[in-house]
């Protein structure tokens, strides 16, 4: 299964640093340690700034960013003392605390830098700047030929074009190379696109040569006439202000038991969990990054709900209708926790109410001209859907939109239906034979993972969501927010 992994750079600069020189300024430099199964290691330094409190330092990070994980960065910044040679033993500055996934959700991130009693470090600030350094331009060619050398004995000539790029060693490799067009003298090749770093290393400085039985020239880019455009990547769309607006559905079906009683999949144990919290954390504590207010809603279905006890299938677990919001993944939690006594586990379990609660919200950001909002549907559920008709109805319709739904399945039922609902072996069709426009589910079994750590889960469930993110922006032509139109 393939994960969301690239190179990013991460620039720093800091202000308004503690002076812990008598005779002159602080002399600043920055470390940067990740978390490694609860210790911090460090990754890289950057060069000490002399006698400077507001340093922009050259040295960059560069870290491997891994979407479905959390990655965890601390960022601590001393004056260097010449005479030592342990870390501690230089004078501390101060420090800031959090994850990548932050950083690049922000793009530039600026943060009050704190002692190690959690204090402000006077005034000092320290800015955190996230670049991606893969060379994602592509570029598309159209050539044609005229009056073109007759060679063939017998007819015309059958012409095709090879394209080199030079090497370190000053070898010319071979690129790509046309269709052959037979018998003309004035051919006119297919477009082809190729990535710019696979033509001539991203420089378009570099000459290239072009060949065939028929010529040979090495040429400048200047002598094309060519467009080269970027070819988006997830954390192009991320870095590009694009927001991930998390929603959660959860289960309140009478198959899940008594929550009260052991046996039942809400009952909370004594360690203050169950495979719902499990489920909500493992997705929520990566995914509550890219939101920068992290205000979620947190739906529920298939219960009776006070003070009337109706049966709804899209309540707000916080019982307030006008605003669902919760405050982070630890919100959602709370107020899950909180909801189960007053509640009247009921029936049947239908999806659709949800999804389309969602799909609402995603339809409003169809007008957006930049990749600014995609919205994602975490369901979590312990059995057959009731209303499976309605459900592909209501994803079909989704898939046109900038939307994902994620299912994990709790406890032991049969999930086949979840897996008809992935989508992965065919193409998931509507009852009226509509066909989704994209591949828009993804569907976990817990059980799968009880024995794993949380991040195991995590990396399967949200496996497919970046590309289902770029896919859709793709589709509609739709840029980051900070580029201008292509």
């Amino acid at each position: 299964m393939a994960h969301c992994v690239t190179r990013v750079e991460l620039s720093v600069t800091a202000a308004h640093l503690l002076d812990r020189d008598v005779a002159s300024k602080s002399d600043p430099f920055c470390v940067l340690f990740n978390e490694v199964d609860g210790n911090w290691a460090e990754i890289s330094r950057t060069e000490t700034a002399v006698n400077n409190l507001n340093p922009v330092f050259g040295v960059k990070f560069r870290v491997d960013y891994h979407f479905e994980e959390v990655q965890k960065l601390r960022f601590a910044v001393f004056d260097e003392d010449k005479c030592a040679s342990q870390l501690y033993e230089h004078d501390f500055l101060g420090e800031f605390i959090c994850t990548l996934g932050v950083i690049v959700s922000n793009k530039k991130l600026v943060r009050p830098l704190l002692l190690a009693n959690g204090k402000p470090a006077g005034k000092g600030t320290i800015t955190i700047t996230a670049q991606e350094l893969s060379d994602n331009r592509i570029i598309t060619l159209s050539l044609s030929g005229r009056k073109l050398d007759k060679k063939d004995f017998f007819g015309k000539s059958d012409p095709y074009l090879e394209f080199h790029k030079q090497g370190e060693d000053g070898k010319w490799m071979l690129v790509h190379r046309t269709e052959v067009i037979k018998n003309t003298l004035d051919p006119v090749w297919k477009a082809f696109t190729v990535p710019l770093v696979s033509l001539c290393n991203g420089d378009v400085d570099r000459n290239i040569k072009v060949s065939s039985h028929l010529l040979l020239n090495v040429i400048h880019f200047d002598e094309f006439n060519i467009k080269i455009i970027r070819d988006y990547t997830f954390l192009d769309y991320i870095l590009g202000g694009c927001q991930l607006m998390f929603t959660v559905g959860i289960d309140f079906t009478a198959s899940n038991g008594n929550p009260r009683e052991p046996s039942s999949l809400h009952y909370i144990n004594p360690l203050g969990s169950n495979e719902y919290l499990a489920a909500i954390l493992a997705v929520g504590q990566i995914i509550q990054d890219y939101d920068t207010d992290k205000m979620f809603p947190a739906l529920g279905f298939g219960a009776k709900l006070p003070p009337d006890w109706k049966v709804s299938h899209e309540f707000a677990i916080n019982f307030d209708p006008t605003n669902p919001f919760c405050s982070g993944v630890e919100g959602i939690a709370q107020a899950y926790s909180s909801c189960l006594p007053h509640l009247r586990f009921y029936g049947p379990t239908n999806f659709s109410p949800i999804i389309n609660h969602v799909a609402r919200g995603a339809s409003q950001a169809l007008q957006q001209e930049r990749a600014a909002q995609y919205f994602t549907l975490l369901i979590i559920t312990d059995g057959v859907i009731s209303d499976m008709d309605e459900t592909r109805h209501a994803i079909v319709a989704a898939a046109k939109l900038p939307m994902s739904v994620i299912i994990i399945g709790v406890g032991n039922a049969d999930f086949a239906a979840m897996e008809f609902l992935d989508g992965d072996a065919s193409v998931l069709r509507s009852h009226t034979g509509e066909e989704a426009a994209r591949d828009i589910v993804q569907f976990v079994p817990f059980r799968d993972f009880r024995n794993a750590p949380k991040e195991t889960l995590a990396k399967s469930v949200l496996a497919e969501l970046p590309q289902q993110v770029t896919q859709y922006f793709k589709q509609r032509n739709l840029s980051p927010s900070n580029q201008a139109a292509e």
